[in-house]
């Protein structure tokens, strides 16, 4: 299975493809820190939420870019489910790559700032709050780019209306007062968290959420993986 990440991985880069969510998700964080230096832990926030629909199209690119006899065979080779899980991992590891793009972008255009009054974070903390956010954005990013895949939805024009309905549903469900938050992962409620008062059981409920709608997300993907095979 480890020979099938690294093929794919090698294929995505290959191709090109891993250039353009690269690109759009450097132009946006560039729009976003444009407009004046904050505080690590609140721009964190405000980029993973950014990222989470670059790391869904992200995803989908990796996994469209595998010919379906290709596939096939790699589930005759290694079996079914090794065969998604792999595709799943070498989508995470990619990525794992844009969110440390992320992470150090800011510091390289002057986007973010230290402690400027009493009461304000450490950059340490405030780095640690924007690494949470970053990564609890990973599993729902990937698997929602997963739906989206040409495996799941048959052609470009359902993958792509899914990429939209869960990139736009993630933000407009989070949004404060929303009457169904839990249909959607936890990416506006945690940069809310970021920037506010990080209690550490809101913190832990953040992670637990992710972890559930990742958890339902990933069961969904297998099945509908297993009943279009």
């Amino acid at each position: 299975m480890t020979a099938l990440v690294r093929l794919r991985l090698a294929g995505f880069l290959r191709t090109g493809r891993a250039l353009a969510p690269v690109l759009a998700g450097l132009v946006a964080l560039g729009i976003l820190y444009g407009g004046g230096r904050a505080q690590p832990a609140e721009a964190y926030g405000v980029s993973a939420v950014v990222l989470f629909p670059v790391l869904a199209w992200q995803t989908k690119l990796l996994l469209d870019v595998e010919p379906d006899g290709q596939r096939r065979l790699a589930q005759v080779v290694v079996g079914a489910r090794r065969e998604r899980i792999a595709g799943l991992l070498a989508a995470a590891v990619a990525a794992l790559g844009t969110v440390a793009v992320a992470l150090v972008f800011p510091w390289l255009v002057g986007g973010v700032t230290g402690p400027v009054e009493p009461g304000d974070r450490s950059i340490a903390v405030g780095i640690a709050l924007g690494l949470w956010a970053h990564l609890l954005a990973v599993p729902p990013g990937v698997l929602l780019g997963a739906l989206a895949s040409r495996a799941c939805t048959g052609s470009a024009g359902y993958g792509v209306a899914v990429l939209a309905l869960g990139g736009v549903g993630a933000v407009v469900l989070g949004l404060s007062g929303s009457v169904a938050p839990w249909l959607a992962p936890p990416i506006m409620a945690t940069a809310r968290t970021a920037a506010g008062d990080a209690a550490a059981g809101t913190v832990t409920l953040l992670t637990l959420w992710a972890a559930v709608w990742s958890a339902v997300a990933l069961a969904g993907y297998l099945w509908w993986r297993r009943s279009r095979a």
